[in-house]
Order: C-alpha cells, then structure tokens, then sequence
C-alpha cells in the first residue's frame, strides 16, 4: 500500500447544523422478522426504520492552545473531500487576528450506538472521544445530552458513554452474534459519513479475521458497505437487525470510500463493553510469555510437519507460567481448547480468557506433543511486571578477565561470555551462553538480523555455555542432514528471541 493508506473510519468530522446518528447495543427491540430477501436486500427500509432511532451523532469539543485569537470562532475539522471544505476555507483562513495568542475549542463528530436503554449507556471508538474536553451525543430527533465517561481501551478501540436516561426516551439495539456471519452475509451500515448523520448504506461481509496492524486483537469483518469519515464507533448489522460490528477504519487513497471498510466484531466488542461498564477498566487474561511467529525455517528446525502455532520466545519472570509450566521453545497449538493457528491468535483467545481461569493448553516440546495446565494472570498487572524487566546492567564483577577463546561459524564470530565481554557490550549479569562479537557483512547470520552483543543461549533447544558447544551443536546439527539451525537469542538486558540460520 503505497499510496493507498488505512484511515480511521470518519476521524473526527465537523458539519455546522446537522445532526448524526448512533446504533446502540442493548436489548430493547427484539428484529426478528429477516429484512433481506432470499435472492438479496430487495428493500431494507423496515430494518433501517426499526434502527435509525438507537443510532446517535457523538459531537465533542477539544481546547486547543495557541491558534487564533481570544474570541476567535472555532475552525471546523473537516475530512477530506467534503463539499463543504471550500466554504470553510473562504470563511475561516481570512480571519484576522494573532494566531498565536489564546486558545481554541476545536469541535469534531463520529458516530456510535445505545446498547442500554435503561441506563443510558452508548458505545463509540475510542479514537472518536480521545482527548475531548466535553462529549455529547446528539440522536435523530434533534435531542442532545451530555454524556460522561465510563471507560476506554486503546488495544481494541471501544469506549464507553453514560447519558441521563430521564433526559430522552432511548432506544437500544443489541450485539449479536459475529461468529455465525459468513463471506458473503448481507450487512447494512448506519452513522455520520462526513458529518452527514444517519446515512444508511449496505453491503456484504467481504472477509473475516482481517489483521491491519492497528492494535493486538485485530480480528476485523470486512465490508463493502460504504465507510466513510465520520463512520466511526457505527453499527454494522445483520439482516435480523443485530449489531454485529463497529465500524471503525478503512483503505482509501482519498479519505472516502472505496469498499474496503472494517468493523470490531460483535464477539470481541461485546466483551470488551461488559468489563468497561463493570470495572470502568479492561481485565484481561494473562499467560506471561512473549511470541514470535512459527516460520517455515523454524517449524523444520523443531522437527514439525508444518509451520503453525506461536512460538515461546521467552517467559516473564514472575508471571503465570514462570513455574516451568511453559518454557522458552515451545510451541503453543492449543489454548483452552481453541486451535492456535499462528501467532496472533494467541494473544486474542488469551486476552478473551477470565483471569485466575486453569486452562489446558497444547504444546510441542522437543518435537513431543504435550499437554499443561495454567491459571491465567491479569494482563493489566503483566504489563507492569514486564515493562520493569530489565537486568542490571551495572552488576559488574572487578576482574579482569584473561583473552577469551573465539570461534567461527554461519558468518559470527563467538566468544565466551566473561566480565570482559559483559563490560564490553553491556549485558546484563542474569543472561548466559555465548556472546556473539563479530557478524560478517552478507553473511547467514546478518541476513537474519544478527548483532554483535547478542548472546546465543540455545541451538536446536539445547543449551550453550562455550564456543566448542556452539560448534558441537552446528556439527551435529549438519549430521543429522538439517538444513537450518534454531537459536534462541538473548539481547543485552535478557530479552528472547528465536532465529534460524542456513547452514549450507
């Protein structure tokens, strides 16, 4: 993607006098009579009639330091491509005044939905309400309330809003269930497209489990239901009139629509909001191990038929896993009973998992399939504990040590790791093996990322002290007809990773 970026779905957009519209998601009107013909969407004027109502405009307000004058008016946000840019321009840039004295309220428009009638609860993006100084959400009938905070989280993009219920009749809609949508499901998407409110548009699931690198969980439903600026934290539904996904980015080279949208999934959403309304905080589960991919160079080093599951690149010192339970090396296959295909789905079915839960999960160890039990962590208490992971750089013991013994192979040169070589690059006292002090250009090693003041800890899973060991092992390795090596890497302050170099 070159000139084609991925945008947030509708970032903040800002059109004077309208008024946009949000789905919510509680259980008030119950669709059950289908709003799609057999043969495709004849009409879908009952299911758009029957949700317009839930769906609401989230307008918010930012201070902004230093552009325009005291008293100066607001200049609008407005999204690429709207028609109303050149009025603005025209009206706005010719404005007067010290732009750099005073402060600015910057105004700007997404979409969301109700999904509690009762108590007022409204969902939107994260990314619709981050940084604002005042909320408030506007619905179809002109009705607008202040809403307040309930809580966000920035891996998924959701937040949650609270508005007085006594202060407008509501009307909710309720998540349903995204795992049953199939490529090529009918979909009807509803929100604020370019400050436009209650635009309705319809389209078909185009894909499922898109990852595009926005956050740890992507897991996205494609559409072509048209997405546009302004789109943002809308409902995707289904043909019962179920919100099964959020709108919330697309790829555009222009800022508008070119059928390629993508929405949280209900399945991941829904669960998301349940801990945000009852803790005002994500509580996710935490297994305590870092990953990394299983290509098909590594998945031949371990002795597997094909290249799947997450690899253990390393276990968090104080985690769930620290016992020995999980070790560096082993492949994850399986997490409670859901197949790990590659590595990104571990993080989500992990996340997913109640803290304090035992689950089994499925692992290859040494080429041997094996099954452990684990009692899942708290994420947000793991992050915390990993960040201050660090080894002690400065332990340093005060000898000098004699010249060490070095060796040659796959284009490094190692060294034996001592006080000397420890001063030298700076690593940690915690972290063993044999450190590497030279990489040749063009080599095996470089080619693979390979720095000098790394230390390799194990090749093909067994541990390395010395560099006859490292030579021992290669030399074994070639024996027994193995194409690549396996080393598991450790960096300066203990940090694991997984590597494998040709050996031919």
């Amino acid at each position: 993607m070159t000139s084609t970026s991925i945008l947030r779905a509708a970032r903040r957009t800002f059109i004077a006098g309208t008024a946009a519209l949000l789905v919510g998601a509680a259980a008030v009107p119950s669709f059950t009579s289908p709003a799609f013909a057999a043969d495709g969407p004849a009409s879908v004027a009952d299911l758009a009639e029957r949700v317009l109502g839930a769906v609401v405009n989230i307008s918010t307000s930012q201070t902004v330091k230093g552009t325009e004058g005291p008293g100066a008016v607001p200049m609008p946000q407005l999204p690429e491509g709207s028609p109303f840019q050149d009025f603005f321009d025209d009206f706005f840039k010719n404005k007067g005044g010290d732009k750099d004295a005073g402060s600015q309220k910057v105004q700007s428009l997404g979409s969301g939905f109700v999904i509690d009638a009762e108590q007022g609860i409204v969902v939107t993006n994260n990314h619709v309400i981050a940084d604002a100084d005042d909320i408030e959400v506007n619905f179809s009938d002109g009705v607008t309330l202040k809403a307040t905070l309930v809580g966000t989280d920035t891996k998924t993009d959701v937040a949650v809003l609270k508005v007085d219920p006594k202060g407008h009749k509501l009307t909710a809609v309720k998540f349903g269930d995204s795992t049953k949508m199939r490529v090529g499901d009918w979909v009807m998407a509803v929100g604020n497209p370019f400050g436009l409110g209650g635009t309705v548009t319809v389209g078909i699931v185009s894909a499922r489990n898109r990852d595009i690198n926005s956050g740890p969980y992507d897991d996205f439903i494609q559409t072509d239901a048209a997405i546009n600026r302004g789109n943002s934290g809308g409902p995707l539904f289904n043909s019962a009139g179920e919100v099964i996904g959020m709108n919330t980015a697309i790829i555009s080279p222009s800022g508008g629509s070119i059928g390629i949208g993508f929405s949280i999934p209900s399945q991941l959403a829904s669960g998301v909001v349940d801990q945000l309304r009852q803790y005002g905080e994500t509580r996710r589960g935490w297994l305590g191990v870092r990953i990394q991919p299983v290509t098909d160079d590594i998945a031949e080093s371990l002795g597997m038929a094909t290249a799947k599951g997450a690899l253990v690149a390393g276990v968090i010192k104080g985690g769930p896993v620290d016992n020995g339970t999980i070790q560096a090396g082993d492949v994850i296959l399986k997490f409670d009973g859901k197949d790990i295909h590659e590595m990104r789905d571990l993080p989500r079915v992990v996340a997913e998992s109640p803290v304090g839960k035992a689950v089994d999960v499925l692992i290859v160890r040494k080429g041997v399939e094996q099954t452990v039990k684990v009692t899942l962590g708290r994420l947000e208490d793991g992050e915390k504990l990993a960040s201050g992971e660090n080894g002690n750089t400065d332990q340093q013991k005060g000898d000098k040590a004699p010249a060490v013994s070095t060796a040659s192979v796959l284009g490094m040169t190692v060294g034996e790791l001592n006080d000397e070589t420890r001063k030298k690059f700076s690593i940690a006292a915690d972290v063993s093996g044999v450190v590497v002090t030279d990489v040749a250009k063009d080599s095996a090693a470089a080619e693979r990322g390979i720095q000098p003041g790394e230390v390799i800890t194990e090749i093909a899973q067994e541990s390395v002290a010395t560099p006859k060991d490292v030579m021992d092992r290669i030399g074994a390795l070639k024996e027994q007809g193995r194409k690549n090596a396996l080393l598991m890497l450790a960096s300066k302050t203990g940090e694991l990773r997984f590597v494998t170099i040709r050996m031919d």
